[in-house]
């Protein structure tokens, strides 16, 4: 079978599993009072709402890579790594339920200190920055990376579809890029991600059948995307293909790096949850959620074709691309800095 068939039947697994599953998990959510309350200033939502979409984010894209598995013959080395994400997948997903579950949830620390045994975890696998030396600093990168990109997805789970949508427009962009060699374990993953990321988007969006991710899906995507844009060579054509992953995951990033920025400018702590992201901003400029989502998403998805530019172009459009791209992020923080979310 040609392996474009392959993708798309993953695609399309992952997606029938994830609507099929995302309710069950609401029901037993319900039923076992796994439940977000909000109980906190920073919560966004004024209803108890069922957890537990982020486990079947998980069922839908391991499930998916399992069968997938009997379908196509992985080299050895696309097995292990295959291996150790389902493994560090299973791990992260074991600590956002744990988040989840239980009372205030667990602590900033406890969370970088989790997120750093799975960064171990993926390089005990072969996961890791390769074109650093020496090894030591390739280590250390790759640690501060994927504690980096789990914690921005994980913050930018403030609104129904927004971290969602961003997994599922970074993953595709990761498959993009990676097509059409057969690069590790990238292009399978990333279309379950894909894939099972759209299955959710609709619940969580619903108003009568909504469900959140938790921490135990923002987290679990976090992961998965820094453990994909670790798979991939970006600089065939020229060096400055090595930002591509951080334009792909940019706007979780930037998001991320613009709250700590302003937490820190009120006298705040940068690890602790506020109002200041940039979605409220756009929201409380009047925009609806779903239009901040699809705007979100559209800026994503048009970063990450830059992403894909930068690693097909020459040297000297590249660097014009990303330094386009870097003015207009600081015209939109300059932008939004005053805007107050109440």
């Amino acid at each position: 079978m040609h392996p474009t068939s392959l993708y798309l039947i993953a695609l399309l697994m992952a997606l029938f599993l994830s609507l099929a599953l995302t309710p069950l998990m609401r029901f037993i959510a319900i039923r076992w009072e796994i439940l977000d309350w909000p109980h906190s200033p920073v919560k966004t939502h004024v209803t108890p709402t069922p957890y537990l979409g982020g486990v079947a984010i998980f069922l839908s894209i391991v499930i998916t890579l399992l069968l997938i598995r009997y379908f196509t013959r992985f080299q050895t080395g696309t097995l292990y790594a295959l291996r150790g994400l389902i493994v560090g997948m299973v791990f992260m997903l074991g600590v956002g339920l744990v988040d989840d579950v239980v009372a205030d949830g667990l602590s900033f620390r406890w969370k970088f200190f989790f997120q750093f045994l799975g960064a171990i975890l993926l390089m005990l696998f072969g996961i890791r920055i390769k074109f650093i030396q020496p090894d030591w600093l390739s280590y250390l990168v790759t640690i501060v990376w994927v504690v980096g990109v789990t914690n921005s997805l994980n913050l930018m789970d403030i609104m129904d579809g927004l971290a969602a949508s961003q997994a599922l427009v970074a993953s595709l962009a990761f498959l993009l890029i990676s097509l059409p060699t057969e690069e590790i374990y990238v292009n399978f993953a990333a279309t379950a991600v894909a894939g099972a990321c759209l299955g959710f988007i609709p619940y969580n969006m619903s108003s009568k059948r909504k469900i959140f991710m938790g921490d135990a899906g923002s987290l679990l995507l976090g992961f998965s995307l820094a453990a994909l844009s670790m798979g991939t060579s970006y600089t065939r054509v020229n060096e400055v293909g090595l930002f591509a992953p951080l334009l792909i995951l940019g706007l979780p990033l930037y998001d991320t790096l613009f709250v700590m920025v302003m937490r820190i400018k009120q006298g705040k702590s940068p690890f602790l949850g506020s109002k200041d992201h940039l979605a409220l901003k756009l929201n409380a400029l009047g925009l609806s959620r779903k239009k901040v989502v699809l705007l979100l998403s559209s800026a994503s998805a048009l970063v990450s074709l830059c992403a894909f530019l930068v690693t097909r172009m020459d040297f000297d459009r590249s660097v014009f691309i990303v330094a386009g791209v870097v003015v207009v992020g600081m015209y939109a923080a300059i932008r939004l800095h005053d805007v107050r979310v109440s």
